[in-house]
């Protein structure tokens, strides 16, 4: 009986080990994984043909990034998307032209840098329970009633949409007292 015990207490212990013995000695295979996609740089249609780099055959791609590069923008994304952009092309340029609106450069690249700040996470069923209350909503509330009359001023003295401070709604400050409540 004293053998025994020893002896059951470690039988499940050198079992677990046996579980991966088979794909350890390749006796198992293991199939492609077949959603792993290699990426590739999109092609683009460049301002005009005649800036068309000269073909070199073997060389990369010049709009692929290197591995580090790739790695960092996927840390940090829209960290490389803005140096890509050199320009408008004359199609581009003429578009804008005949909307009659005065479109600031980099205006794609603040839409972005705006709505990565808005991006929500998911909260988890842990988090829900340790901090019940809900999180603030992330930004700076706008007050509708007064940016619709700064437009209409900027608009009838023919000034730009962006001139001017945007009008927005001061969030209340919490008191201790505040802290207290659960609802």
């Amino acid at each position: 009986m004293k053998i025994l015990s020893p002896i059951l207490l470690l039988a499940p212990l050198l079992l677990v080990g046996c579980g991966d013995s088979a794909r350890t000695f390749g006796l198992t295979r293991d199939a492609p994984d077949e959603f792993q996609v290699t990426t590739r740089a999109p092609l683009s249609m460049p301002p005009s043909l005649g800036q068309l780099p000269t073909p070199r055959p073997g060389a990369s791609r010049p709009q692929e990034l290197s591995a580090r590069e790739q790695a960092e923008s996927t840390l940090v994304p829209g960290s490389f998307s803005a140096g890509q952009r050199a320009g408008q092309s004359s199609g581009e340029r003429a578009l804008l032209s005949s909307t009659g609106t005065n479109v600031p450069d980099g205006i794609r690249d603040r839409v972005d840098e705006e709505s990565m700040r808005l991006e929500r996470v998911n909260r988890s069923i842990v988090d829900q329970a340790l901090f019940w209350r809900p999180t603030p909503e992330p930004g700076i509330p706008v007050d509708a009633a007064r940016e619709s009359q700064r437009l209409r001023e900027n608009a009838a003295l023919g000034r730009g949409l962006s001139e001017g401070q945007t009008p927005i709604i001061q969030p209340q400050r919490r008191t201790w007292m505040d802290s207290l409540r659960f609802w």
